[in-house]
């Protein structure tokens, strides 16, 4: 893995860093980016949390009706939603005109977990749309409010940065703090933090789905969540465990715990992942465990993968759980 300077092009994919402090550092950063969209005909989606969106409809006045917004908060709460919604809307404007995205995953209130999820996804849009048509996504950092970890990793998985000098410009320059490194099985590598100790494990194999559900459904009634939500958990966990009996040796291993106000559910198998992106696209009848992982990350507030030669481990997350 190597750093490389990037020559601007017309073409592909423009995945831009800019850095703002506060209020109006946002605004700087963010309004001179739609209005030159706005006023090269182009379609613009903002995806940020809603507080921002009132901001910029407030900056923007009458040009707001313009701009398409969605609630980062909502949208993109589980981070792996964020790149099939930004497909989704290329696919929607596809041939009619330029487009161009302002995307905010990483603001303040996202637990660590989330941050650790959202870092990689900033690295696995560069691979999702490396030979996408031509299209520019402004991704703001809080330098005020996130960690400086967090700031320098920005720097890292973006190949263009946008200096608040530059907000008038189209021209941002070129990173050299960019990491080009090719994606694969190694996107999926490292571990999670270790679930608490005393936990009851249960393991299962062909014919033993009614068990597995039996105990998901056991924890989730106990930590107080409701019938949607019980719903949702069982479907999203027996996915993934149908896809270790049918792709992971034949069996796994599940356990169910809850911290705060969210419960996991985690399923070790013994294969492999390579796809870095699966379940971050739709998936079709040949899809082999996409439809699964791409079904809990539609059901589930936050699904992390870790796959290596020693297996794989897939933990599900469901926010709002009743004290």
């Amino acid at each position: 893995m190597s750093t490389v300077v990037h020559e601007r092009s017309s073409t592909g994919f423009q995945h831009e860093v800019v850095m703002y402090d506060g209020v109006e550092g946002y605004v700087d950063a963010t309004v001179p980016f739609i209005t030159r969209g706005l006023e090269a005909g182009e379609t613009v989606l903002v995806v940020v949390p809603a507080q921002k969106i009132a901001l910029l409809r407030s900056a923007l006045g009458s040009r707001a009706e313009n701009v398409m917004f969605r609630d980062m908060e909502q949208a993109g709460r589980n981070p792996a939603r964020i790149i099939p919604l930004w497909k989704e809307f290329l696919q929607d404007v596809a041939g009619s005109r330029r487009v161009r995205g302002i995307g905010e995953p990483i603001y303040e209130g996202r637990g660590q977990q989330e941050l650790d999820e959202c870092q990689r996804h900033e690295r696995l849009l560069n691979e999702a749309f490396r030979s996408s048509p031509a299209w520019q996504l402004l991704c703001p950092y809080d330098t005020r409010a996130l960690p400086g970890d967090v700031i320098a990793q920005a720097h890292r998985t973006h190949p263009w940065v946008l200096g608040l000098g530059d907000a008038d410009t189209e021209l941002p320059s070129s990173n050299a703090d960019f990491v080009d490194a090719a994606l694969g099985a190694s996107t999926l590598a490292g571990t999670l933090p270790p679930p608490p100790p005393g936990l009851r494990v249960l393991h299962f194999e062909g014919g033993s789905l009614d068990m597995v559900r039996g105990f998901v459904r056991a924890h989730a009634q106990t930590a107080g969540l409701d019938t949607h939500q019980v719903n949702d958990l069982l479907l999203a966990v027996n996915e993934i465990a149908t896809n270790s009996l049918r792709y992971g040796g034949g069996q796994g291993e599940l356990r169910v715990w809850r911290v705060d106000q969210h419960l996991v559910c985690e399923v070790r198998d013994a294969g492999v992942i390579t796809d870095p992106l699966i379940g971050r696209h739709w998936p079709d009848h040949l899809d082999h465990g996409g439809r699964g992982v791409w079904l809990a990350n539609q059901l589930c507030d936050l699904v992390q993968i870790r796959s290596s030669a020693q297996g794989t481990v897939v933990r599900l997350h469901l926010h709002g759980v009743a004290a």
